[in-house]
């Protein structure tokens, strides 16, 4: 007798809906989801990949664990602290605080003694303007990239000519993704015009680059790389003498978003230093060293700003009530995940480290973090790490809660730079899961 395929058996769709668990979950997920979820598993059992009898079960479970976002949250153990992937700088809790404020309805665009409209951003533009004194306006877009994309349109628009950019070959860089900033100024129609060598660019050099054609000087830092050796660069003061001679705006994209000078980062340009320079504009992202949320932040000269604010393209590139509410947090309030792993205290993080290798039986090596996010290239953060077999590093990223360590060396390396003291036992337990698993 031939036996009747099982998965002739695998429930129905109706049947599935009127689960308990799953009428549940409709409470937190809407219908399209939850049916989703449905059909995948058991396109999973006609497959093969599970067993018929485990469809309703697989179901209440990943409905159960199903959250209204895809997003994980992980322990940063990589002593990365602006780390890309992860989503660049973790928001303080003040930010976090103001966000939640911010979601409901609030007034972003009222005059609340007047009940008039009003302009968006005060708040975080008054408080921008606070933290740097050197500038005179401020103005927030979407992200690092709109801001310089929006520089280079606007002021474009005010040259007699094509709009020609001068910017030194060693300024070209190109950030994570393959993202190049030069495709991106190229999109607005201007030309770049290429000045000095990948290692050495000379005053001389700009001013012979200069004609009718020229919008702008633009200085761009190398966050994510350092040359060395026989080198030499013009400084923005340099610069700023020879932008008045012929009459021209001075943009310095700086990325990294420092305010002022750090002890702990002495090299990394900062934006009051810039605009004391004489600095135009200055464009920073604010979810880097700032510890903020995703945006484009241009600082500067009153004019200047205000001939970006003014064009069309700053009403696409405006940051949303949230951005806003979490940006002005960040500014406001003293520390931040990113300051505070920045600037951690040595002997507590030796002492956290030990105690968490002792927890799980491994040993201690000495590991350098980073900034990273194109910050301070090739800076070392000084730290240890504690070192598993490399096979522990995949188990410990899918586990609850999800850590991503950092592989090196056939090593994966747990660096509590980045992570709070307060996750260290949750840490000590999955690591100890794994071995276990692993045993």
């Amino acid at each position: 007798m031939v036996e009747s395929d099982p998965r002739r058996s695998i429930p129905r769709t109706d049947h599935l809906l009127a689960l308990p668990e799953v009428i549940a979950a409709g409470e937190r997920l809407n219908q399209a989801t939850i049916k989703a979820i449905i059909s995948e598993v058991q396109t999973a059992a006609r497959a093969g990949e599970i067993p018929v009898a485990e469809v309703a079960p697989t179901i209440t479970a990943e409905l159960g664990s199903r959250s209204a976002s895809s997003l994980t949250p992980v322990l940063n153990a990589t002593g990365i602290l602006v780390h890309t992937n992860l989503g660049r700088a973790p928001l303080s809790p003040a930010a976090t605080q103001a966000i939640t404020e911010a979601a409901g309805y609030v007034d972003v665009e009222m005059d609340l003694g007047t009940g008039k409209r009003s302009k968006r951003g005060t708040g975080a533009k008054t408080a921008l303007l606070r933290a740097c004194p050197a500038a005179e306006d401020a103005l927030v877009v979407n992200n690092g990239a709109a801001a310089l994309l929006l520089a280079v349109t606007a002021l474009r628009g005010r040259s007699a000519g094509s709009g020609e950019i001068i910017i030194s070959r060693g300024e070209l860089i190109e950030i994570g993704a393959g993202f190049r900033l030069t495709d991106l100024m190229t999109t607005t129609g201007a030309r770049l015009r290429e000045v000095g060598t990948t290692n050495r660019t000379h005053l001389a050099d700009y001013a012979e680059a200069i004609s009718d054609d020229t919008s702008c000087l633009l200085k761009v830092h190398t966050s994510n790389f350092r040359v060395e050796g026989f080198t030499s660069s013009v400084e923005v003061a340099e610069l700023r003498t020879l932008a008045d001679e012929h009459e021209l705006p001075l943009l310095v994209d700086l990325g990294s978003g420092l305010f002022t000078p750090d002890p702990a980062l002495p090299d990394e340009p900062d934006i009051d230093t810039a605009l004391r320079a004489g600095a135009d504009l200055v464009i920073v992202s604010g979810d880097k060293l700032l510890g903020g949320p995703q945006a484009g932040l241009i600082l500067g000269r009153a004019e200047a700003v205000q001939t970006l604010a003014k064009h069309p393209l700053a009403r696409a590139m405006r940051t949303d009530k949230l951005t806003l509410a979490a940006l002005e947090a960040t500014i406001t309030h003293t520390a931040n995940p990113i300051h505070d792993a920045l600037h951690i205290d040595a002997d507590h993080l030796r002492k956290r480290t030990e105690t968490l290798a002792e927890a799980v039986g491994a040993t201690i090596v000495d590991h350098d973090g980073r900034v990273g996010g194109g910050g301070a290239p090739g800076v070392p953060l000084f730290g240890w790490a504690v070192e598993l077999p490399e096979a522990f590093a995949e188990p410990l990223r899918r586990g609850d809660p999800a850590i991503v360590a950092r592989v090196h060396q056939g090593r994966c390396l747990i660096d509590l730079r980045c992570v709070p003291d307060s996750e260290d036992n949750r840490i000590a337990a999955a690591i100890k899961r794994v071995r276990a698993d692993n045993a």
